[in-house]
């Protein structure tokens, strides 16, 4: 369309809408000659009209009046009403109930202000902080918004129960303070079962084990506090776990209650640690060890809380079970003497390694034993580990074998190495469920990029995942499996315990601890026990970086395991035969002194009795195996319990 016929349009749409508003305004507002004529005053063109003006018309004629007119108009064509929006510059023909709405709500919005300001005015002046404030005039606002208070809204309990159960004591506690209501969902025992599970506390136990989970939380929290107090004063007992004469030991291990040990005589024994009223018990050995003369000794001791293995110097391995002892329940015998044995702390799965041979036995659903696997490495193995929390999977072990690390998975056709570098020597290592940690010495031409190393890998991808140390001496031991999450205690022959963040792969701790090097380190999250070559186990405070306390015998601590209420040590000769260790030697004392010792302290409450004490703080200096010892190192009042004997 041309400019000038679009001018044209325009003028001619304009005459037609002021003709329309003509006839409109005559049809309202009537002309003066028919005021004068009566008879024409309510008639036009032979249609009825109406006058919207008339005073004389009532209110409610009135809106008769209105609402015939905008009947009338209504009557329009649609393009004649989107016309008139137009061109008085609306850009839509609802804008006027868009006002209209907007009014509305600002007239409520006020009418509410004012309620709100009123109510306050009413109330007492209180001199409350301003966060405080907030909070009340939101509920306040929510209240009068809402037909029902904010408090009082109810929800079925099942859901409420699920909210509330991402909350913590305390937030329970301040949540019990609100209402009734509330104070019924903060104290439902299935919380409290699982908040104490979550601390865990009683992870065994079911719903309906106590009457009261919050008093029993409470109480675990008491007993708690009262054992971490006892740790660091010294407080508890301490018991030997004595063995007969002539035997010298070599190797110990422990799980949860069980400790077991092997001695030069070929004997293995068993202590269960919850039941001191009996004796150890004895556990046989195969027929064909014990049929030789002299018997061969214990190289290597294994146990978990189901079964307990130990290897003997001419190749052979048994295995018990935990609950019966007595006869083996697995045996078997590689050609060689054994350098490694492992077992799974969680599941019955055995490896055993003989120079660079690796076997892994393992039990079925029924308990029988089975040999799962059997690889042949390209090196001697030195060391291996098994990963724990493999119950339902595939077992999987990392062996260290000269400067290799490797891992064994029975599902691979071959062992993948994960770790190799000419010249590095692999020192200590460990492994938890996701991380494998080892330590890497540096000889030769390697002694001057930066020192010793731990390498972690991940089990999962294979790949480092970070490297941390640069110490001058070599790790000797590792403990990554039962160390705080993203932390790795070990020590190292430079005398020093350090702890890595494995986040970051910086130092958090390190501790001038043993002065022949470090020989067995654990860590939780507040403590770190440490053992020596020199026989000394110290107890540090982790965050202080200070000594709690110390104990020392003669061997050094080859083996070194707590919990949260005990602490295990065992102090093994590295002289397997001593001078005048025999039984047929006149001076018994010197049997005592290079025979080894596994000491068993207790922190709980309920050992603090005055029966505790050391068995040659017992002596009555009768008894002939006794009249010869160093009675001065131990004298019957220097208990555990921190007290120093006065010299």
């Amino acid at each position: 369309m041309a400019t000038n016929e679009l001018v044209a349009f325009r003028e001619r749409w304009e005459q037609e809408l002021k003709g329309r508003r003509e006839e409109n305004r005559l049809v309202r507002s009537p002309s003066s000659s028919s005021r004068d004529d009566p008879g024409r005053s309510g008639l036009r063109d032979g249609k009825p009209s109406l006058k919207l003006e008339d005073p004389g018309c009532s209110e409610k004629e009135g809106i008769i009046c209105g609402r015939t007119a905008s009947a009338e108009v209504e009557d329009q064509p649609q393009y004649v009403s989107i016309a008139h929006s137009l061109l008085d510059g609306r850009t839509s023909p609802l804008l006027d109930r868009i006002e209209k709405e907007r009014t509305n709500r600002k007239r409520l919005y006020h009418k509410m202000s004012n309620m709100c300001t009123s109510s306050l005015q009413r109330q007492p002046q209180r001199k409350v902080k301003k966060e405080e404030e907030l909070v009340d005039q939101l509920i306040q606002d929510l209240n009068e918004v809402n037909d029902i208070p904010f408090f009082d809204v109810e929800l079925p309990y099942e859901l409420a129960l699920k909210i509330f159960q991402y909350l913590n004591c305390a937030e329970l506690g301040r949540c019990a303070q609100v209402s009734r209501a509330w104070r019924v969902l903060a104290e439902d025992g299935v919380l409290w079962f699982r908040l104490c599970q979550r601390e865990g506390y009683h992870q065994d136990a079911s719903v309906s084990n106590s009457p009261c989970w919050k008093s029993t939380l409470r109480d675990c929290r008491s007993a708690a506090r009262s054992v971490r107090s006892n740790w660091k004063n010294r407080v508890g007992s301490v018991s030997q776990l004595q063995f007969e004469l002539g035997k010298i030991l070599c190797s110990v291990s422990s799980c949860d209650n069980f400790v077991l040990a092997g001695y030069t005589s070929g004997d293995v024994r068993l202590w269960d640690t919850l039941h001191w009223d009996s004796t150890s018990s004895y556990l046989k050995s195969n027929s064909l060890s014990a049929n030789t003369h002299p018997r061969p000794h214990v190289s290597h001791v294994q146990i978990n809380s189901a079964v307990a293995a130990a290897s003997y110097e001419d190749g052979c391995v048994d295995l018990w079970s935990t609950e019966t002892g007595g006869e083996p329940i697995h045996h078997y015998q590689i050609a060689g003497r054994i350098q490694a044995l492992g077992l799974s702390p969680d599941s019955p799965v055995l490896v055993s390694a003989t120079g660079s041979n690796v076997r892994l036995d393992s039990a079925n659903d029924c308990g029988y034993w089975r040999t799962v696997c059997e690889t042949r490495l390209p090196k001697t193995v030195d060391s291996l580990t098994l990963v724990p929390n493999r119950v339902d999977q595939s077992p999987m072990v990392v062996l260290a074998a000269g400067e290799d690390v490797y891992l064994l998975n029975p599902q691979e056709e071959e062992p993948r190495t994960l770790h190799s570098v000419y010249g590095h020597p692999v020192t200590c290592l460990d492994a938890s469920d996701t991380l494998a940690a080892f330590g890497v010495k540096r000889t030769g031409w390697a002694m001057h990029d930066g020192g010793n190393k731990i390498h972690v890998y991940s089990l999962e991808t294979g790949k480092p995942a970070v490297c941390v140390g640069s110490s001058p001496g070599d790790f000797t031991c590792i403990n990554l499996r039962d160390s705080p999450p993203h932390l790795l205690v070990c020590g190292n022959k430079d005398r020093r315990v350090r702890v890595f963040d494995l986040r970051s792969g910086s130092s958090v701790v390190s501790l001038y601890a043993h002065h022949l090097g470090v020989t067995s380190v654990q860590a939780d999250e507040w403590k770190i026990v440490s053992g020596g070559g020199e026989g000394l186990v110290c107890v540090w405070e982790m965050r202080m970086g200070t000594k709690l306390w110390e104990m020392h015998n003669r061997h050094p601590v080859r083996h070194l395991r707590f919990n949260a209420n005990t602490l295990l040590t065992a102090n093994i000769p590295d002289d397997k035969s001593p001078r005048g260790a025999c039984i047929t030697d006149d001076d018994l004392t010197a049997h005592r002194r290079h025979r080894g010792v596994i000491c068993h302290y207790d922190f709980s409450e309920d050992a603090l009795s005055q029966d505790h004490v050391l068995p040659i703080c017992r002596s009555d200096y009768i008894d002939s195996y006794g009249y010869n010892y160093n009675i001065n190192l131990t004298v019957p009042y220097d208990r555990l319990s921190g007290s120093q004997p006065s010299h």
